[in-house]
């Protein structure tokens, strides 16, 4: 135990930030900064994506069906690179100029489990181990959704993205809803990002949307414009699913996972290009599951935060076609609610426990705002709230039943909920069932970062 002058020690303590030396984030002649993103169809199709300095300007992946013996390399193939070159010398906060290589890896075997490395022939990574998703649209599988980063990457974000791991190693991607650093270019929180996810990000393909953080200006003269750019390093380092709108490829994308839709949008432009686009994608839908991601909210949880022109133009496209699950960020705090299901009545179950879309808002990193707004005014319910708190969030999918649960950083669930698929007749319903946990009191604070 600590005695009380130590606690009394600890109330009067100033934060003191980790200072990196300018040549910390620099690139070198080694594959760093390995990351994979599932393609449109992610039971064949996985994408990996790396770093080096411009030194290299050729490079190769190997990927082999994996076994328990160590030579399973034998029965690998060896792919060529394409090799992109950044130069962000020129960037305010990047000033870096590197060779990112991707390798799309296509007609993968569904259910499979591969091993991949990467390097130029000579200076190779480890090998790591991802696996495809199932054909079979009711196996069961889980997923991670985390909210904003953005702040206290490498000192907190780190023990949240790695307690997730701890939770559910069998996660299949990650779905990160925006914000995934502070300032769009900088370089250095970019470094962050992916030291503080480690092997985890070479493992678990990550599905990333732009938040507004992922958009700022690259120069003075961006500046005086008034012109906020997606960060340059976004499309590099990612190897997104090019099936958005034209000018929007890699930044509004859908996938589908088993019997899951996942459409992500890019809530910082171009809305009214993305309305038709999603009502397209929405209206082809085969799948059972539809989960859309999204930066700014449509039913936020601080207030002064209200986003009323896009929940206006998503919210009707949402309800058309009967989204499962909104996942969002921005709001630096925790809310959870739902908006009516309509006027379809169904015989035997109750009102109470039907549930149109189910809107999350989560945060993931160290910068906190205080819990606010209310939804009622707004045609939703809010059922679940916290402040103050990192959490992540495992999503886990088997049949007609998707369960939800919000975990904090130390490992402790904080909400639980689960979406059941009825039928009656020709008409769907989703029951909504709570599942009862305690309510935590989160009372201690750090000092923000604007």
């Amino acid at each position: 135990m600590f005695s009380s002058s130590f606690l009394f020690a600890q109330e009067s303590r100033v934060y003191k930030e980790p200072k990196f030396h300018l040549e910390w984030s620099k690139p070198s002649e080694y594959p760093d900064r390995i990351v994979l993103n599932f393609g449109q169809n992610p039971s064949s199709e996985v994408n990996v994506t790396w770093r080096t300095n411009i030194d290299i300007d050729i490079a190769y992946a190997e990927i082999a069906i994996a076994t328990a013996a160590p030579r399973f390399w034998k029965n690998g193939v060896t792919l060529l690179a394409k090799t992109e070159e950044l130069d962000a010398s020129d960037v305010l906060d990047a000033e870096v100029i590197a060779n990112y290589h991707s390798v799309e890896f296509r007609d993968l075997l569904p259910d499979t489990t591969y091993a991949y490395r990467v390097g130029d022939g000579e200076r190779w990574s480890e090998w790591f181990q991802f696996r495809t998703a199932s054909e079979n649209p009711d196996e069961k599988f889980s997923f991670l959704y985390v909210g904003d980063a953005q702040n206290y990457i490498l000192e907190l974000w780190s023990r949240l993205i790695r307690e997730g791991f701890r939770k559910a190693p069998d996660a299949r991607f990650f779905v990160h809803a925006g914000d995934l650093i502070n300032r769009a270019h900088r370089e250095q929180e970019w470094h962050e990002w992916f030291t503080a996810g480690g092997f985890i990000h070479s493992m678990i393909p990550s599905m990333p949307v732009p938040g507004n953080h992922e958009y700022r200006a690259k120069n003075q003269d961006e500046t005086n414009q008034r012109i906020r750019s997606l960060s340059v390093q976004w499309k590099p380092q990612f190897t997104l699913p090019e099936n958005g709108p034209k000018g929007l490829e890699e930044t509004v994308y859908f996938m589908d996972y088993q019997d899951v839709r996942i459409i992500f949008l890019d809530s910082n432009r171009d809305h009214q290009l993305q309305a038709k686009w999603l009502e397209d994608v929405l209206a082809s839908n085969p799948k059972k599951w539809t989960i859309v991601s999204y930066h700014h909210p449509l039913f936020s949880a601080s207030n002064g935060r209200d986003n009323e022109e896009l929940r206006a133009l998503w919210k009707p496209i949402f309800d058309k076609y009967k989204v499962d699950l909104a996942l969002q960020g921005h709001d630096h705090a925790y809310a959870r609610g739902r908006v009516a299901p309509g006027e379809n009545i169904m015989d035997g179950v109750n009102m109470r426990d039907l549930t149109g879309t189910v809107y999350v808002v989560s945060v993931s990193g160290g910068k906190m705002y205080e819990i606010g707004d209310d939804w009622t005014d707004k045609g939703g319910q809010r059922d679940r709230i916290a402040e103050n708190t990192q959490l992540f969030q495992v999503i886990t999918v088997e049949g007609d039943r998707l369960i939800f649960e919000a975990f904090t950083a130390i490992g402790e669930l904080y909400d639980s909920f689960e979406l059941v698929k009825q039928d009656n007749d020709l008409n769907q319903f989703i029951e909504l069932r709570v599942r009862a946990v305690p309510e935590k009191n989160n009372s201690n604070t750090i000092p923000y970062k604007d």
